[in-house]
């Protein structure tokens, strides 16, 4: 009804009365329009005081006048919700946006069907989650967290495996369909049958989408809730059981199926470390790693079918909350989304494990999107405001354009962040907005992606984040116009502008030691790689090793 507030147009109708005084046949008439904005109360007595009338109406007028209103309301509810339902049937509206905007509506509104109000604890959990996890009961949140994994993990292929069977059979059905087509049928069959089978994958995504989405709301309520009641039986020095129920026998886990398509295993082939020294009087040590690897192995939960649960998950849940954090840049376009390239593929692996701490990518995904839309208004009124008062000074109108554009678009070299707690190896990830012109060779330090680095690397110093992984190349894949010459051109600008980034962090946060690792594409050769990492001790002054040998 919110949404239709504004389009309601204002019908007038006549209210008729007629009551009797002494000898007369009195008609009052008063023209109300609908819908009424005012109070049936409040009008009636206005009446009674306008036109004077005997007080032994009063009651009658007031029911008389009270049942047409509500006569005349009812009327056109009916009239509209015959229209809308109208709207629907045609097609005009999306039936399952619409569903979903009154499912959310009625959850929201009526207490007896809505969830329990999250209890305002964040802060609270967050103290007791740090608490538990450097006691010896981490072994058994990272067992649980394993399970509910297990539990998504096995939603999500049961999932895939309907959708493909739905697509197989659509695909049958389609090449009979084309077989006979101009023969017995025409080509308005063929769009039929194509709308026919879009309709239902969209009917089958929405219905997993819901279960999905319900599946990790109960998992993340249950397992606050356990971890606060644990937290609280531990310290009752009474409460025997609780020794018990924190040892977790390998029996008790949930392992996956063998070859599970979402147990992804390590691929990382190649590596270099080095450390380094930065800055002439004020000196700051730092770990460099030079790696060929998938961005997204540092996001991808990499379990063992038989150990399950590795040791790099647990030091990732033991600095969540801590000032070590670990971050990672990931190069994404303008639109704040999740549809496609990079952007798809790593909300697919934040899907794959609730979030017990933060809310899920894509609600934190429409926040951003919000924030910026409200950035953007901000800047484009200021800068009408400039634009104006430079046209009134004789000023050229070309800087206009910049303000006609999407508005819920981000620039090159701007970023948003999303945080995590679910991801294999990383906390926070820095979704850099980079444009084609990355894939050309004649980028400068003043590029809007090497400022975005810039910035990030400040954020960085700011917010706690001691290891970032950066693309060296600026790119997640490589192409055909990516030669040798190409590559050593980007890696000696990024690590020179980097080094340059790292020696002012030592003003920004004091010289804290941090360790930055540049990724370069899996399908990049080995004679490269080495290429790469003989280049970085060449750029940065890398620690020489010292030989002590003793005098007999």
């Amino acid at each position: 009804m919110k949404a239709n507030k504004g389009k309601t147009c204002m019908r007038e109708r006549e209210f008729l009365y007629k009551f009797n005084a002494g000898n007369q046949r009195l008609v009052l008439t008063v023209p109300l329009k609908f819908p009424m904005q005012e109070n049936a109360s409040h009008l009636h007595g206005r009446l009674m005081l306008l036109h004077n009338l005997p007080c032994f109406i009063e009651n009658d007028l007031k029911q008389s006048l009270s049942q047409f209103i509500e006569g005349e309301s009812i009327k056109d509810y009916d009239k509209e919700a015959e229209a809308a339902l109208e709207t629907v049937k045609s097609g005009e509206v999306d039936m399952h946006q619409l569903a979903n905007a009154w499912a959310k509506a009625y959850t929201e509104t009526t207490l007896e069907h809505a969830r329990p109000e999250e209890p305002s604890w964040d802060e609270d959990f967050a103290d007791v989650y740090h608490d538990l996890i450097h006691s010896p009961a981490s072994e058994t949140l990272l067992n649980l967290e394993h399970n509910y994994f297990v539990s998504i993990s096995e939603l999500i292929s049961e999932r895939d495996v309907e959708l493909k069977k739905l697509r197989e059979r659509q695909g049958a059905e389609m090449d009979k369909v084309m077989q006979e087509l101009g023969k017995s049928l025409t080509d308005q069959d063929v769009n039929a049958l194509a709308a026919q089978h879009f309709e239902s994958q969209q009917v089958l995504e929405n219905k997993w989408t819901s279960e999905l989405k319900q599946s990790t709301a109960i998992q993340k309520q249950e397992y606050q809730e356990w971890v606060i009641k644990l937290h609280q039986d531990l310290k009752n020095p009474n409460n025997s059981s609780i020794s018990e129920e924190i040892k977790v026998q390998p029996s008790q886990l949930r392992e996956s199926v063998e070859g599970n398509g979402r147990i992804y295993e390590e691929q990382r082939q190649l590596e270099e470390s080095f450390t380094i020294h930065l800055g002439a009087q004020l000196k700051t040590m730092h770990n460099l790693r030079l790696l060929r690897a998938d961005i997204l192995d540092f996001c991808k939960h990499k379990r063992n079918h038989r150990s399950g649960v590795k040791l790099h998950r647990l030091q990732t849940a033991l600095s969540l909350y801590s000032t070590s954090l670990c971050g990672l840049v990931l190069l994404v376009d303008n639109r704040i989304s999740s549809y496609s390239g990079i952007k798809r593929d790593f909300a697919t692996v934040c899907q794959e494990c609730t979030d017990f701490h933060f809310p899920g990518i894509q609600e934190q995904l429409e926040i951003v999107q919000q924030v910026v839309l409200y950035a953007r208004v901000q800047r484009s009124s200021k800068s009408k405001r400039q634009h104006d008062s430079v046209n009134r000074n004789g000023g050229n109108e070309d800087k206009a354009k910049n303000i006609e554009r999407n508005q819920s678009n981000i620039l090159p070299g701007e970023f948003y962040i999303t945080r995590h707690s679910n991801l294999s190896e990383i906390h926070v990830a820095f979704h850099l907005c980079v444009d084609d012109n990355v894939k050309s060779g004649n980028i400068t330090a003043r590029d809007p992606a090497i400022m975005g680095l810039r910035n990030i690397l400040k954020v960085c110093c700011t917010h706690d984040i001691t290891t970032i992984s950066i693309p060296l190349l600026l790119v997640h894949d490589m192409s055909e116009e990516m030669t040798i010459p190409w590559c050593l051109k980007r890696a000696e600008l990024v690590f020179k502008c980097v080094k340059g980034f790292m020696m002012e962090m030592a003003s920004w946060d004091g010289g804290i030691s941090r360790t930055v690792q540049f990724l370069v594409p899996q399908t990049i050769s080995e004679e490269m790689f080495y290429q790469l990492s003989n280049m970085l001790p060449q750029i940065f002054r890398v620690s020489s090793t010292l030989t002590l040998t003793s005098k007999h």
